[in-house]
């Protein structure tokens, strides 16, 4: 595995609150454009995004929408007290969740609320994951999931900020446990002017799982995580036809970017397609779809930093997070964010 990129992030730098609950509205957080050729960055605001984009582009978005993945219940055998947290769905009535309080054993029944319960199917020494069986499915899960659930919320969040805050304004399809954040800073407005310029708009689906799993010793590279994507016929359609005439596919955030390159390995070319991933993106990937990058700041040795050295070399790279620091750029979900093109 490639070393990892070392730096080091202020604490002051990591986004604790939503953009909006600093008096700025979300398309105005701001935004590092680095050049993947020369490594140049040119500093400015998101809502600027329109004049770095032009007619013929394509922007790709992922249309998954968070869920509130904290759940509290009681065992139905003698009443203690379980918290889960949702970490990836297997289908309408089946996740596979981490436990975080209380104990559980497979054939427990936990309970939600008079409505929901769920029966653990699966338990193992060898993942910290349980599968459980809900008794709903569906719109009736999802429903009673948006009713009791709470955000994941890490560590340098002090508040606890409304799902709202957590939600793209563009998200549809619900099934992601951690915001695809990429997406957050824009606006119907921003959109709107860049589909007037010419820019095109397609959206894929890939729900997030859980990365963070409390305990080190189950600490999962990303090529042990696996994500469900759905790459619709239109936006297949759409990007074979920008590629032909010589526009570019810009990803919004790094789930687009596993999405598409999976499909056109996998498949040899890109077309629909829908299953999991669990594709780990490094400077020796040769980039088949994707030409350009807009995502959020990754915290020093993510694996989201190997991806981004895909599109840019790593030294080229290093010297922008250095630039992004000195221009106290915040990171995270809340923070600012980054166009590589």
């Amino acid at each position: 595995m490639e070393s990892a990129m070392k730096f080091e992030l202020p604490d002051e730098l990591n986004a604790k609150e939503p953009p909006e609950r600093r008096g700025l509205r979300r398309d105005y957080v701001k935004m590092m454009v680095l050049d993947k050729t020369t490594g140049q960055t040119n500093h400015t605001q998101f809502y600027q995004l329109d004049r770095f984009l032009k007619k013929g582009d394509l922007l790709v978005l992922n249309a998954s929408r968070t869920v509130p993945a904290v759940l509290k219940s009681i065992k139905e055998q003698d009443g203690t007290e379980v918290e889960v947290r949702l970490a990836h769905r297997k289908n309408d009535s089946i996740w596979e969740a981490l436990p975080v309080s209380g104990s559980v054993k497979k054939d427990d029944v936990i309970r939600f609320s008079p409505t929901l319960t769920a029966t653990i199917i699966e338990q193992s020494d060898h993942t910290p994951f349980v599968t459980l069986a809900f008794n709903l499915c569906c719109s009736s899960l999802f429903n009673q999931i948006y009713d009791l659930g709470e955000p994941v919320r890490y560590e340098y969040i002090e508040e606890p900020w409304n799902l709202d805050y957590y939600q793209t304004v563009f998200a549809t399809i619900p099934g992601s446990v951690e915001m695809p954040s990429a997406g957050r800073a824009f606006s119907w407005e921003l959109l709107f002017r860049l589909q007037k310029k010419g820019v095109k708009i397609a959206y894929i689906t890939l729900h997030t799982g859980l990365s963070y799993l409390l305990d080190d010793k189950w600490h999962k590279g990303p090529d042990k995580n696996f994500e469900n994507y759905e790459v619709p016929k239109e936006t297949a359609e759409l990007i074979l036809e920008t590629k032909h005439a010589g526009g570019r596919i810009i990803a919004v955030g790094t789930t687009v970017v596993r999405t598409l390159e999976t499909v056109a390995i996998e498949k040899g070319m890109l077309q629909e397609a829908s299953g999991w991933t669990n594709l780990y993106i490094t400077e020796n990937t040769k980039l088949q779809v994707c030409d350009g990058l807009i995502t959020g700041m990754h915290e020093p040795e993510a694996s989201h930093l190997q991806l981004l050295s895909a599109f840019v070399d790593r030294e080229k790279l290093y010297n922008a997070y250095t630039d992004a620091i000195h221009q106290r750029y915040l990171w995270h979900e809340f923070g600012d964010m980054n166009l590589i093109l």
